[in-house]
């Protein structure tokens, strides 16, 4: 699993019009990616890196302040743009792999006692936000 981790003042996300995830305080906009050979486990522990990722002010944690989550499935963060000038998708798990663990990471991170929003998994979303740094950092697993 790899995660683009941003840390917000606020962030949302729009699907059709209308907001279905938000944050309105401080905390992160996760963009998070699943690799085909992904597992629950990986789950798992992206759930505790994010929950325990010490890159809000004075190096604190969500788990340390409670600060909100919004996690965004982005399938192309997996994109290999090595060769070429079209990106390949191989890397990225198909949808229907993809969902579930998106899925067990929002729970994960729930089970925790994290504040989770999301967007829609398959969606076309936007995405907004207002980066607080900026302060954004690459999370693999």
């Amino acid at each position: 699993m790899r995660a683009v981790v941003a840390r917000v003042t606020r962030a949302s996300v729009t699907v059709d019009g209308e907001i279905v995830g938000a944050i309105d305080e401080p905390g992160l906009l996760v963009l998070l990616g699943v690799h085909r050979d992904d597992t629950a486990q990986q789950a798992e522990t992206m759930a505790r890196k994010l929950h325990e990722l010490r890159i809000l002010r004075d190096e604190r944690s969500c788990a340390d302040t409670g600060a909100p989550l919004l996690v965004v499935s982005q399938f192309t963060l997996y994109g290999a743009t090595r060769k070429g000038r079209r990106p390949s998708w191989s890397d990225a798990a198909p949808p229907e792999a993809a969902r579930p663990l998106v899925d067990a990471t929002v729970a994960a991170l729930r089970a925790r006692g994290a504040t989770v929003a999301t967007g829609v998994f398959g969606a076309s979303m936007a995405v907004e936000s207002v980066n607080d740094g900026p302060f954004t950092v690459l999370v693999e697993v």
